[in-house]
């Protein structure tokens, strides 16, 4: 028959952290937003625009977007990989054309406000669209030419080499599948796509009453 002991003091404290209840995870704080995008981002909460659905806020300036829960929340924010060509309109019949047929000039993504739900792309691909007309749409890098570099690109702290897609907004895959998906997956969310070139009153011209507003 065995000897069966008492556990010692090492043993016993060893069980005992084995039980503890794990330590919290501390949150990481989010990014503040550009003074133009944190303008967006206020008028959004202050107005309720956003109608309680979770919205995104693309700063393509920054070449960042910022992430939202449906009360206003910043949750996630990150860079993004933007159309090839400055600009804030989308080229007529663009959402018709093969992606050989659409010119360098024409490779924009285009500013303004925009009802984004989750749909299927070319090759079954589950994307979040912003527009559907024009064939814009929020997704992870593809895996397509090596050449563009496009996750380089994305990790660079430059600016400029963030313009690489044909319209299409490529959002780092840990935000898309942790925050995005989760928050648009049942019934969508806003989108707001800031100007590169236009005041942010044309693009969001509700925003005027915001910004006259006098401070409290």
């Amino acid at each position: 028959m065995a000897l069966i002991t008492a556990p010692g003091p090492a043993l016993a404290a060893k069980k005992a952290r084995t039980k503890a209840a794990p330590a919290a995870v501390e949150e990481k704080p989010v990014a503040p937003p550009s003074p133009q995008a944190a303008l967006v981002a206020d008028w959004i909460a202050a107005s309720g625009d956003n109608q309680s659905l979770p919205y995104i806020v693309i700063d393509k300036q920054a070449a960042r977007l910022h992430v939202f829960d449906a009360k206003g929340k910043a949750v996630a924010e990150g860079p993004v990989l933007l159309g090839i060509a400055s600009g804030d309109e989308a080229s007529p019949g663009i959402g018709s054309k093969n992606l050989s047929e659409i010119g360098p000039a024409e490779k924009t993504t285009p500013a303004g406000r925009f009802l984004a739900k989750f749909g299927v792309a070319a090759g079954n691909q589950r994307v979040l669209w912003v527009d559907y007309a024009t064939s814009v749409a929020i997704h992870t890098i593809p895996s397509g030419n090596p050449k563009e570099r496009r996750r380089e690109r994305m990790l660079s702290p430059a600016i400029d080499d963030n313009r690489i897609t044909f319209g299409c907004i490529n959002v780092p895959k840990a935000i898309y599948g942790r925050q995005i998906t989760p928050l648009f997956r049942r019934k969508g969310g806003y989108v707001y796509v800031m100007p590169d070139e236009k005041p942010l009153e044309e693009v969001f011209p509700r925003i005027r009453v915001h910004m006259v507003q006098p401070a409290s």
